[in-house]
This record gives structure tokens, sequence and C-alpha cells, in this order.
């Protein structure tokens, strides 16, 4: 039975653990969910609910397309930056949901668990765009199964209300900066001492912003 259990655990065959909670970090039940949401001791990855104030939502935004996919680079560019300050990047994902559990928010996967619990002490003492900060260790680790997977070729139909992750990407051009500031930063730091039991990952230092 024990074996059972743990084979179904976050799935939706699973009971008593909810599923959405288990693969997406967060539920559209929220606390009202019938299932169980066991949040982490310890993960590689924190979540910062509502951090992205998206303008494209906002009634009285005028910004064009340009201006939107600028003011996200910029966003983007600033929340990875603040986060290698507390270790290494495997993946930063933003949502771009319109539903009220998942809207703004902000998934950094983190190298070592350690590096992911320092960043949720620390940011949960720290403001950001004159808006306190909460951020809380999340499960999900693999963000191929919290990911739509319509939101990328067909298009999904239900839009930004999905209760999957509809990933906001930055352009090309700010991957390419990331991409070249992670080789440099490597090159620079050498190797991580606790790199031994690990494989090799990506990871940026870049300007953060006054």
């Amino acid at each position: 039975m024990a074996n059972y259990l743990a084979s179904i655990f976050g799935t939706e065959q699973d009971k008593v653990n909810c599923s959405f909670y288990y693969k997406i970090g967060a539920c559209r039940h929220g606390d009202r969910c019938s299932r169980k949401h066991v949040k982490p001791s310890y993960s590689q990855t924190v979540l910062l609910p509502n951090m992205y104030q998206n303008p494209a939502f906002d009634p009285k935004n005028k910004m064009n397309p340009n201006q939107l996919q600028t003011h996200f680079d910029g966003f983007y560019e600033d929340i990875w930056c603040e986060m290698c300050k507390y270790g290494e990047i495997e993946e930063l994902v933003v949502c771009d949901n319109n539903n009220d559990h998942l809207i703004g928010n902000v998934y950094a996967r983190f190298k070592f668990e350690e590096d992911a619990q320092k960043a949720c002490d620390e940011l949960n003492q720290r403001w950001y765009a004159a808006r306190p900060i909460y951020c809380e260790l999340s499960p999900v680790t693999d963000f191929r199964e919290a990911c739509c997977r319509l939101n990328s070729g067909e298009g999904c139909q239900r839009g930004g209300f999905c209760n999957f992750i509809h990933r906001k990407e930055p352009t090309k051009e700010m991957d390419r900066d990331l991409e070249l500031s992670t080789k440099k930063w490597l090159r620079i730091r050498g190797k991580d001492e606790r790199e031994a039991t690990r494989s090799p990952s990506p990871v940026f230092e870049g300007r953060t912003r006054a």
C-alpha cells in the first residue's frame, strides 16, 4: 500500500494531495481546495506570487506590443540579476496567465537547494516596485509538466485563463545577452566546490538597477 501511495503522489489519482499544486505550485481553489497543498521544507525552486505587474492586464494601458515587450525585458533582467546574488540559476519562469492563482507568478529554479532557501528567507524582507515581496519554496522542479503544451505552436483555447503556466519569454536579444554574460561569469568564477555531485548548468550575474 505504501508503495502504491508513493507512486500516485501528486497525480490526478491521488485523492489526498492536490495534483495542480504539486505540478504548478498553485491551485485555482487556493485554501478552499479539498485536497492538501503540502508545502516543501526544501526545494530548488522559489515562487514569488503576483510579482510581475503586467501592464497588458491594466484596463488603462496604452502601451503597444513593442513597449510591452521592452517593459517585460527590463523586469526579467532585474529579477534574474537579483536572484543571482543568492546562487546559480538554472531557470527563470514568468507566468503570462491572467487567472487569480497564476497572474504575475515568477519561479526561479536554483541549482542548489540551500541557495533557494537563502533567497526565500532574504527576499521576504525586501520590496520591489513599492510592493513587499512574498516568496515561498515551491514543489515545482520540472516546468515541462507545469507549462501548457498548447501555449507554443497550435495555441491554447483558454488563453490567459488556462490552469497551466503560459510562459512569457524575453526577446532573443535578451536571451543572447544572458547567455554571453553566463559564459563570462563562469570563466571568472571558476569551479564551485559543490559541482562534484552536480551536472553543469547555466548561471548569470549582471548589473542590478538602482
